[in-house]
Formats: C-alpha cells, sequence, structure tokens
C-alpha cells in the first residue's frame, strides 16, 4: 500500500506542477502582450513628442509671422492664430479657440488681400492636424494681407460666407 500511496501523491504532484506550469506560461503570454501594447503606446508618444518639438521649433523660428484672428460677431468668444512662415509659403493656423463644427459643417481658411477684397481658400480644417495639436499645416503661396476663418458645409466653399465669418485679423505691415 505504501508504494501505491507514493505513487498517488507523486501523480497529484506532478499534477499541480503541469497545473502551475500552465498558469506561468499563461501569465507570460499576458505579460508579452502587455509588454508589446505599452512599447506601441511609448512609440506612439514619442512621435508625438518628436512632432511637437518640430512645431515648437517652426513657431518659435524668428522669421515666422504671428497673426492673431479676433472673434467675430457670429462666435464672439472665438479666436485663432496664424503663423506665417512667408519664405516657405507656409501657414500653420492654430485653431485651438474655435469650438468644434457641427455636423456637416468645416473650418474654412482664407487668405485675403484687400485691395481689392480677394479672397482665397487655403484649405478646409478637417482633422488632418499635427499630432492632435489643432494645429494645422497650409501651404500658402499668396501676397497675404490678412487671415479669415469661416465655417462652410463639409467639402468647404468657392468664396467665403461671410455670415459665418469666426475670426478675422490683418498681416502686420
Amino acid at each position: 500500500y505504501l508504494q501505491l500511496a507514493a505513487a498517488v501523491v507523486l501523480l497529484a504532484a506532478l499534477g499541480f506542477m503541469i497545473g502551475q506550469n500552465q498558469k506561468l506560461k499563461d501569465q507570460i503570454v499576458d505579460i508579452q502582450q502587455e509588454q508589446s501594447q505599452q512599447q506601441s503606446e511609448t512609440e506612439v508618444a514619442q512621435a508625438q513628442v518628436a512632432a511637437y518639438a518640430e512645431l515648437l521649433k517652426i513657431l518659435r523660428d524668428d522669421k515666422i509671422q504671428k497673426i492673431p484672428l479676433g472673434p467675430q460677431a457670429v462666435a464672439p468668444e472665438a479666436y485663432a492664430s496664424v503663423y506665417w512662415d512667408s519664405d516657405n509659403d507656409k501657414a500653420y493656423i492654430d485653431i485651438n479657440g474655435l469650438p468644434d463644427p457641427p455636423e456637416g459643417k468645416v473650418y474654412q481658411v482664407w487668405s485675403l488681400t484687400l485691395d481689392p477684397l480677394t479672397p482665397t481658400s487655403l484649405g478646409i480644417l478637417d482633422g488632418d492636424d499635427i499630432s492632435g495639436s489643432r494645429i494645422y499645416a497650409l501651404d500658402n503661396p499668396n501676397q497675404s494681407q490678412a487671415f479669415g476663418i469661416t465655417l462652410e458645409p463639409e467639402g468647404g466653399s468657392e468664396s467665403p460666407t461671410l455670415e459665418q465669418l469666426y475670426t478675422l485679423g490683418t498681416v502686420a505691415p
């Protein structure tokens, strides 16, 4: 009986060890998946930090001209800023002071010459901002004298809807 009891104890111990081994393997898989997820999140965060650092470098460049865009009657709390790099024909539009556009609408940025008043669309702001910053990079080869942002139907408009002019600002001479 002693041998049989020893065999039963040995089998029970072996079963326990196999169960523990499987639990450890499952824990290793879980930890590896968590580590992979954290690695992905770290890479995304590093890319975002690099994009912010590059954006900060651009915005702090002494060749960049900042044009504040003040509120208009349709949105008295709205504001935005244009950081214009006329040497490289780029305009960086910061819309942090604008509310989210309603469903079916988008903001559209306009470069303006004042005499005669001639608006030129720089583009719509449709979610393709720099790393979630609400700052958009748009081409601006124009000799802009002012900038404005209007609320337009999805897809934009050929000319600005002045009744929906949210912000406007003039370029310092």
